[in-house]
């Protein structure tokens, strides 16, 4: 794992995070469709970019709001915790408010596929990111 704060390190890093997240979501995508016949199962998707997103836009409102602020007592609450990005994890969420068929399952295959699809072609393109970074980076190494 990439442990550098500059820029590229925190690209590499989230194109990581990325390509385990597309990963985490294939599973939960494959395990949808291995049940979409058993009665009661209620599918499952991966939340991730909504809590990236809100720990981004956190960080990036705080530092511009930042209010001073003098603790004079280790008693005393800070105003603001900045979130890492690190502390962001892929969760899987069971939907159980939706209901496809009378057995109580809500799994629709045609959904799943489409998303699947659409995961597949996601990771693809952080594949190509991360390539393109890690040649930039040897380009350079060469040149210097």
């Amino acid at each position: 794992m990439i442990t550098d704060t500059g820029l590229w390190g925190k690209t590499q890093y989230l194109l990581e995070k990325g390509m385990d997240v597309a990963q985490k979501r294939h599973q939960v995508f494959a395990d949808n469709l291995a049940n979409v016949d058993t009665p009661h199962f209620k599918r499952s998707e991966v939340t991730f970019e909504a809590e990236l997103r809100r720990v981004i836009d956190a960080n990036k409102s705080a530092y511009e709001n930042e209010f001073p602020a003098r603790l004079t007592d280790e008693r005393h609450i800070s105003f603001y915790h900045p979130r890492d990005i690190k502390d962001v994890q892929a969760r899987p969420q069971i939907d159980y408010l939706s209901t496809m068929r009378n057995d109580g399952n809500n799994v629709d295959p045609e959904h799943e596929v489409a998303e699947q699809t659409k995961n597949m072609m996601t990771y693809q393109a952080l594949t190509m990111l991360m390539n393109h970074n890690f040649r930039t980076i040897g380009i350079v190494n060469r040149v210097a």
